[in-house]
Protein backbone atom coordinates (compact mmCIF):
# COMPACT_ATOMS: atom_id res chain seq x y z
CA UNK A 1 0.00 0.00 0.00
CA UNK A 2 1.33 3.54 -0.82
CA UNK A 3 2.47 5.37 2.01
CA UNK A 4 3.13 8.68 3.42
CA UNK A 5 6.32 9.16 1.62
CA UNK A 6 5.27 7.24 -1.52
CA UNK A 7 2.24 9.99 -1.46
CA UNK A 8 4.45 12.65 -0.78
CA UNK A 9 6.54 11.27 -4.05
CA UNK A 10 3.80 11.18 -6.21
CA UNK A 11 2.08 14.77 -5.15
CA UNK A 12 5.72 16.58 -6.05
CA UNK A 13 5.97 14.69 -8.83
CA UNK A 14 2.77 16.89 -10.29
CA UNK A 15 2.00 19.85 -7.86
CA UNK A 16 4.01 22.27 -9.79
CA UNK A 17 2.96 21.32 -13.16
CA UNK A 18 -0.78 20.69 -12.78
CA UNK A 19 -1.18 24.61 -10.82
CA UNK A 20 -2.95 26.49 -12.54
CA UNK A 21 -4.48 24.47 -14.90
CA UNK A 22 -8.23 24.53 -16.04
CA UNK A 23 -10.33 21.36 -16.00
CA UNK A 24 -11.35 20.15 -19.87
CA UNK A 25 -12.90 17.41 -19.05
CA UNK A 26 -13.48 14.17 -16.34
CA UNK A 27 -13.50 11.02 -17.06
CA UNK A 28 -14.62 7.97 -14.80
CA UNK A 29 -14.32 4.26 -15.51
CA UNK A 30 -15.28 1.47 -13.09
CA UNK A 31 -16.23 2.29 -9.84
CA UNK A 32 -13.67 3.06 -7.25
CA UNK A 33 -14.01 2.69 -3.52
CA UNK A 34 -15.97 5.98 -2.87
CA UNK A 35 -18.42 7.74 -5.46
CA UNK A 36 -17.28 11.36 -7.06
CA UNK A 37 -19.90 13.13 -5.03
CA UNK A 38 -20.67 15.40 -8.09
CA UNK A 39 -21.09 15.06 -11.56
CA UNK A 40 -17.95 14.99 -13.77
CA UNK A 41 -19.12 17.78 -16.16
CA UNK A 42 -19.54 19.66 -13.19
CA UNK A 43 -15.48 20.20 -12.91
CA UNK A 44 -15.26 21.29 -16.36
CA UNK A 45 -14.09 24.99 -16.22
CA UNK A 46 -12.71 24.79 -12.75
CA UNK A 47 -9.30 25.46 -12.06
CA UNK A 48 -6.37 24.07 -10.19
CA UNK A 49 -4.95 26.06 -7.39
CA UNK A 50 -2.54 24.03 -5.53
CA UNK A 51 -2.21 19.85 -4.30
CA UNK A 52 -1.34 19.40 -0.96
CA UNK A 53 -0.94 16.18 1.34
CA UNK A 54 -2.86 15.20 4.44
CA UNK A 55 -1.69 11.89 5.58
CA UNK A 56 -2.23 9.40 2.87
CA UNK A 57 -4.95 11.63 1.25
CA UNK A 58 -3.91 14.13 -1.84
CA UNK A 59 -6.04 16.92 -1.90
CA UNK A 60 -6.39 19.09 -4.99
CA UNK A 61 -7.65 22.61 -4.21
CA UNK A 62 -9.32 24.01 -7.28
CA UNK A 63 -11.16 27.17 -7.36
CA UNK A 64 -14.13 25.82 -6.01
CA UNK A 65 -13.92 22.71 -4.34
CA UNK A 66 -11.26 20.22 -3.21
CA UNK A 67 -10.75 16.64 -4.88
CA UNK A 68 -9.84 14.53 -1.99
CA UNK A 69 -7.64 11.26 -3.65
CA UNK A 70 -6.41 8.30 -1.59
CA UNK A 71 -4.26 5.69 -4.06
CA UNK A 72 -5.87 2.61 -2.07
CA UNK A 73 -3.82 -0.68 -1.69
CA UNK A 74 -2.31 -0.90 -5.48
CA UNK A 75 -2.88 2.72 -7.11
CA UNK A 76 -0.83 5.07 -8.78
CA UNK A 77 -1.02 8.18 -10.47
CA UNK A 78 0.55 9.30 -14.17
CA UNK A 79 0.80 12.93 -14.97
CA UNK A 80 1.31 13.56 -19.12
CA UNK A 81 0.55 15.70 -21.82
CA UNK A 82 -0.02 13.06 -23.84
CA UNK A 83 -1.27 9.84 -21.76
CA UNK A 84 -1.88 6.82 -24.11
CA UNK A 85 -5.82 5.98 -24.32
CA UNK A 86 -6.77 4.10 -21.01
CA UNK A 87 -6.36 0.82 -20.04
CA UNK A 88 -8.66 -1.44 -18.09
CA UNK A 89 -6.81 -0.46 -14.58
CA UNK A 90 -7.40 3.24 -15.57
CA UNK A 91 -10.37 4.63 -13.56
CA UNK A 92 -10.12 8.54 -13.36
CA UNK A 93 -9.06 10.83 -15.44
CA UNK A 94 -8.54 15.07 -14.45
CA UNK A 95 -7.81 16.44 -18.13
CA UNK A 96 -6.39 19.96 -17.80
CA UNK A 97 -4.85 22.67 -20.23
CA UNK A 98 -2.02 21.40 -18.57
CA UNK A 99 -2.15 17.87 -18.60
CA UNK A 100 -4.11 14.72 -17.42
CA UNK A 101 -3.61 12.86 -14.63
CA UNK A 102 -5.02 9.69 -14.43
CA UNK A 103 -5.26 7.09 -11.64
CA UNK A 104 -4.47 3.53 -12.33
CA UNK A 105 -5.93 1.05 -9.70
CA UNK A 106 -5.99 -2.72 -10.35
CA UNK A 107 -7.42 -3.56 -7.09
CA UNK A 108 -10.06 -0.39 -7.39
CA UNK A 109 -9.38 0.61 -3.53
CA UNK A 110 -8.51 3.87 -4.23
CA UNK A 111 -10.88 7.04 -4.65
CA UNK A 112 -11.61 10.29 -5.84
CA UNK A 113 -14.67 12.26 -3.71
CA UNK A 114 -15.39 16.08 -4.43
CA UNK A 115 -15.81 18.51 -1.15
CA UNK A 116 -17.04 21.81 -1.21
CA UNK A 117 -14.72 22.28 1.69
CA UNK A 118 -12.76 20.50 4.42
CA UNK A 119 -15.99 21.29 7.05
CA UNK A 120 -18.26 18.77 4.65
CA UNK A 121 -19.13 15.71 5.71
CA UNK A 122 -16.92 13.66 3.70
CA UNK A 123 -13.96 15.48 4.24
CA UNK A 124 -14.57 15.47 8.28
CA UNK A 125 -15.43 11.82 7.88
CA UNK A 126 -12.13 10.83 5.79
CA UNK A 127 -9.63 13.45 7.32
CA UNK A 128 -11.00 14.50 10.39
CA UNK A 129 -9.31 11.68 12.63
CA UNK A 130 -6.22 11.75 11.84
CA UNK A 131 -2.74 12.35 13.59
CA UNK A 132 -0.17 14.72 13.58
CA UNK A 133 2.13 15.36 10.46
CA UNK A 134 5.81 13.33 11.29
CA UNK A 135 7.17 16.46 8.39
CA UNK A 136 5.36 19.17 9.51
CA UNK A 137 7.05 21.32 12.32
CA UNK A 138 3.73 20.46 14.28
CA UNK A 139 4.89 17.25 14.53
CA UNK A 140 5.30 17.93 18.89
CA UNK A 141 7.12 15.96 21.32
CA UNK A 142 5.48 16.01 24.10
CA UNK A 143 1.70 15.47 22.19
CA UNK A 144 3.64 12.90 20.61
CA UNK A 145 4.14 11.26 23.91
CA UNK A 146 1.06 11.94 25.42
CA UNK A 147 -0.28 10.03 22.57
CA UNK A 148 1.51 7.13 23.18
CA UNK A 149 0.94 7.20 27.05
CA UNK A 150 -2.75 6.67 26.10
CA UNK A 151 -2.37 4.01 24.46
CA UNK A 152 -1.98 0.45 25.93
CA UNK A 153 -1.29 -1.59 22.93
CA UNK A 154 1.81 -2.46 21.34
CA UNK A 155 3.80 0.16 19.56
CA UNK A 156 3.92 -0.57 16.40
CA UNK A 157 0.24 -0.76 16.44
CA UNK A 158 -0.09 2.40 17.58
CA UNK A 159 2.01 3.71 14.72
CA UNK A 160 0.27 2.23 12.09
CA UNK A 161 -3.28 3.32 13.46
CA UNK A 162 -2.82 6.76 12.26
CA UNK A 163 -4.47 8.89 15.01
CA UNK A 164 -1.61 10.16 16.81
CA UNK A 165 0.46 10.69 13.66
CA UNK A 166 -0.43 9.93 10.26
CA UNK A 167 1.42 7.78 7.35
CA UNK A 168 3.79 5.66 9.35
CA UNK A 169 3.10 2.79 7.35
CA UNK A 170 4.34 -0.95 8.00
CA UNK A 171 8.16 -0.83 6.62
CA UNK A 172 8.81 2.76 8.07
CA UNK A 173 7.48 1.40 11.62
CA UNK A 174 9.22 -1.39 11.78
CA UNK A 175 12.63 1.10 10.20
CA UNK A 176 12.23 3.53 13.23
CA UNK A 177 11.38 1.10 15.87
CA UNK A 178 15.00 -0.23 14.77
CA UNK A 179 16.64 2.83 14.70
CA UNK A 180 15.36 3.93 18.13
CA UNK A 181 16.03 0.57 19.60
CA UNK A 182 12.62 0.03 20.98
CA UNK A 183 10.98 -3.41 20.42
CA UNK A 184 7.74 -3.25 18.37
CA UNK A 185 5.72 -5.49 21.08
CA UNK A 186 6.42 -3.00 24.07
CA UNK A 187 2.86 -1.25 25.35
CA UNK A 188 2.95 2.12 23.88
CA UNK A 189 1.98 3.59 27.56
CA UNK A 190 5.61 2.43 28.94
CA UNK A 191 7.52 4.76 26.69
CA UNK A 192 9.08 7.16 28.41
CA UNK A 193 10.19 10.49 27.46
CA UNK A 194 13.31 9.97 26.46
CA UNK A 195 13.26 7.17 24.59
CA UNK A 196 10.12 8.94 23.02
CA UNK A 197 12.28 11.88 21.92
CA UNK A 198 14.06 8.89 20.23
CA UNK A 199 11.45 7.52 18.22
CA UNK A 200 9.93 10.75 17.46
CA UNK A 201 12.99 11.68 16.08
CA UNK A 202 13.45 8.28 13.86
CA UNK A 203 9.97 8.78 12.60
CA UNK A 204 11.15 11.86 11.29
CA UNK A 205 14.32 11.18 9.85
CA UNK A 206 13.08 7.73 8.76
CA UNK A 207 10.20 9.16 6.38
CA UNK A 208 11.81 11.92 4.70
CA UNK A 209 15.00 9.77 4.13
CA UNK A 210 12.18 7.33 2.20
CA UNK A 211 10.83 11.08 0.54
CA UNK A 212 14.27 10.98 -1.01
CA UNK A 213 14.46 7.88 -2.09
CA UNK A 214 11.77 8.05 -4.18
CA UNK A 215 9.79 5.82 -1.29
CA UNK A 216 9.11 2.43 -1.61
CA UNK A 217 8.59 0.11 -4.40
CA UNK A 218 7.42 -3.33 -2.81
CA UNK A 219 5.11 -4.40 -5.40
CA UNK A 220 3.11 -1.92 -7.45
CA UNK A 221 4.23 1.78 -6.41
CA UNK A 222 5.55 4.07 -9.19
CA UNK A 223 5.84 7.79 -9.49
CA UNK A 224 3.71 10.05 -11.85
CA UNK A 225 6.71 8.86 -13.87
CA UNK A 226 6.34 5.48 -13.91
CA UNK A 227 9.46 5.51 -12.10
CA UNK A 228 10.07 2.86 -8.89
CA UNK A 229 11.42 4.18 -5.04
CA UNK A 230 14.18 2.66 -3.72
CA UNK A 231 14.10 3.12 0.01
CA UNK A 232 13.73 -0.96 0.24
CA UNK A 233 16.87 -1.62 -0.96
CA UNK A 234 18.78 0.27 2.18
CA UNK A 235 16.26 -1.08 5.21
CA UNK A 236 17.68 -2.36 7.83
CA UNK A 237 15.45 -4.91 9.12
CA UNK A 238 12.39 -4.82 7.63
CA UNK A 239 12.33 -7.66 4.74
CA UNK A 240 15.34 -9.08 6.25
CA UNK A 241 13.90 -12.23 8.49
CA UNK A 242 17.24 -14.49 9.79
CA UNK A 243 19.74 -12.21 7.95
CA UNK A 244 22.41 -10.87 10.43
CA UNK A 245 21.44 -7.43 11.88
CA UNK A 246 23.89 -4.65 10.56
CA UNK A 247 24.79 -3.05 13.98
CA UNK A 248 24.82 -6.57 16.41
CA UNK A 249 24.77 -9.53 13.89
CA UNK A 250 21.69 -11.25 15.76
CA UNK A 251 19.47 -12.95 13.26
CA UNK A 252 16.45 -10.77 12.49
CA UNK A 253 13.21 -11.62 13.45
CA UNK A 254 9.91 -11.60 11.73
CA UNK A 255 6.39 -11.97 13.97
CA UNK A 256 2.78 -11.22 13.08
CA UNK A 257 0.66 -8.20 14.51
CA UNK A 258 -2.15 -8.13 13.50
CA UNK A 259 -1.68 -9.85 10.34
CA UNK A 260 1.29 -7.84 9.57
CA UNK A 261 4.97 -8.64 9.13
CA UNK A 262 6.82 -7.10 11.90
CA UNK A 263 11.19 -7.27 11.13
CA UNK A 264 12.74 -6.10 14.56
CA UNK A 265 16.30 -7.49 16.58
CA UNK A 266 16.22 -8.98 19.63
CA UNK A 267 19.40 -7.63 21.20
CA UNK A 268 19.13 -3.99 19.78
CA UNK A 269 15.76 -3.15 20.39
CA UNK A 270 14.42 -3.64 24.38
Amino acid sequence: MPELPEVEVTRRGFADRIAGGRIEAVRIGKPLRWALMVLPEALVGRQVREVRRRGKYLLIDLDRGILLLHLGMSGSLRFDAALPPPGPHDHFDLVTNRGTLRLNDPRRFGAVVYVEDESAPWAIKLLGGLGMEPLDEGFDLDAFHAGLRKRKTAVKQVLLAGDVVVGVGNIYASEALFQAGIRPTLSAARISRPRAAKLHAAVREILARAVEKGGSTLRDFSNVDGQNGYFQLEATVYGRAGEPCRVCATPIRLLRQGQRATYYCPNCQK
